[in-house]
């Protein structure tokens, strides 16, 4: 089971009249455990580890050293191969023997054998898996039909409904907890995470199990936990069905996930930046950098565009646009819909296969001691042209056009978004390729609106939008 860091989160809460039409808490759920337990089964792994290298842990005439015989084994003190075992859940998806696991519980293993409710054992083969949403598929070899259970339908899944999981904590296989979802579309920092969050107690072990809705149906893959001792506290975290049953589907038909791929950086809209294309809330996703050759190039798509909608779908918030993406068929050809700089634009674009990921951005060089000679300023920002003995100093590349940043105001509005270092390409969509060109154009901005500024800068390898208010 994973395992977060600890964290403390405060909320209050609202108090309405009851939902006539919400679903009454069953009075017991021992029927439903039942018919459910067969199909839910403990996994268990073993692996060859190899043996530590270095010599001995205490170097001689350490206090230490004594126990220095305690790490030897073997004849004449040569390590041996040590095995490694864990223990996981998983559930049966296909009586034909399709189980459904998370990759970290089958990662790395040698062996891997299925444990059912009946007492019998089969040995595994992986049929695929997926790092990036932690799911597994495996496949036995039963002689009959197996227990099944099916993946349910999410959409209607509310926060308050009840929830079962089932699943093998701590090695203490077929225990059933009980509980509600608390929340959804949880994002723990992963591209494509979109978890259901639930109090029924899920602890180590119980990853890869399923967590079903009162209807019998497999609602959620239990994958984290947030903990500060390994046990529960009652946060627990699910892949949502609809996630897993697409990422299941083609693990069991190419033996991998083939995502849609667009070819876009993108960011989150803050409400400055919201403001500065004269949204009324912070939506969509700042497309911050487009792929050469792309299909979102290929498309149409611009740096600076605001991404509202894709495919028919909003784009509620910059990470939702991700799992959007890599769920489109390859080769679909789709309508994006972008805000570009005040104006609503609806582009085609066909989705390609995702096959590499991202490049991380460079840090930005270090201020240099020398002072700006022929500077302007703006927006608290110090600006110099990009002279050849700036490039050099700050490490600009030739063909990079724009205008030079050496000094911040700590007390301005940049103060944190912007550093010595980078370069603005743009202000407010247009081309800067000199301090004046750049102060020109801020004033402007300044004066025939009240929105903050848009900048577009490059950082080292990383281009990007920031959203600058002036100082009033």
């Amino acid at each position: 089971m994973s395992s977060l860091s600890a964290v403390v989160l405060i909320a209050a809460a609202t108090f309405a009249a009851p939902d006539a039409s919400a679903r009454p808490a069953p009075e017991s759920f021992a029927d439903l455990a039942e018919r459910l337990s067969p199909a839910v089964v403990n996994i268990s792994t073993a692996q060859n580890v190899a043996p530590r290298q270095g010599g001995n842990p205490f170097p001689p005439g350490s206090p230490f050293e004594r126990f220095n015989e305690f790490f030897e084994e073997g004849q004449g003190g040569s390590p041996s191969p040590r095995r490694l075992s864990s223990l996981g859940s998983g559930f049966v998806i296909d009586p034909d023997g399709i189980i459904v696991t998370n990759n970290h519980v089958i990662e790395s293993a040698d062996e891997i054998s299925v444990n059912f409710a009946d007492g019998s054992t089969l040995e595994a083969e992986i049929v695929g898996r997926d790092e990036a949403t932690d799911l597994a598929v495996l496949r036995v070899k039963p002689s009959e039909p197996l227990p099944h259970v099916d993946f349910g339908n999410v959409d209607n899944l509310r926060v308050g409904d009840w929830v079962m999981a089932i699943g093998n904590p701590f090695g203490l296989g077929g225990t059933v907890t009980a509980g509600i979802i608390s929340a959804r579309s949880r994002d723990l920092q992963g591209q494509y995470d979109d978890y259901l969050q639930t109090d029924a107690s899920i602890n180590r072990g119980n990853s890869g199990g399923p967590l079903f809705n009162i209807d019998g149906k497999v609602v959620g893959v239990n994958t984290a936990i947030i903990s500060p001792t390994g046990g529960s506290i009652g946060i627990g975290f699910a892949v949502p069905a609809d996630l897993a049953q697409n990422v299941v589907k083609q693990l069991i038909e190419f033996g991998e996930t083939r995502r849609g791929w667009l070819g876009v950086r993108i960011e989150q809209v803050t409400e400055d930046i919201a403001e500065s294309f004269g949204l009324d809330k912070p939506s969509g996703a700042l497309v911050a950098g487009v792929t050469d050759e792309s299909p979102a190039d290929l498309g149409g798509v611009e740096p600076g565009d605001i991404i509202l909608s894709f495919d028919g779908k909003d784009v509620e918030s910059w990470r939702t646009l991700p799992r959007i993406v890599a769920d489109t068929p390859i080769g679909k050809s789709v309508r994006v819909e972008v805000l570009r700089e005040d104006k609503r634009k609806t582009l085609r674009v066909k989705i390609a296969r995702l096959e590499t990921s991202p490049v991380a951005a460079a840090q930005p060089s270090s201020k240099p001691d020398v002072q700006p000679s022929n500077a302007e300023s703006a927006l608290g920002l110090t600006l110099e042209p990009l002279t050849a003995d700036n490039r050099r100093r700050y490490r600009i590349g030739k063909e990079v056009k724009g205008v030079l940043v050496t000094d911040v105001d700590p007390a301005s509005d940049a103060a944190g978004k912007v550093a010595p270092g980078d370069v603005i390409l743009e202000v407010a969509w247009q081309d800067v390729g000199s301090p004046g060109d750049a102060v020109s154009r801020i004033d402007k901005v300044i004066n025939d609106t009240d929105r903050p500024v848009l900048l577009f800068i490059k950082r080292g390898d990383l281009e990007t939008f920031r959203s600058i208010r002036a100082k009033k």
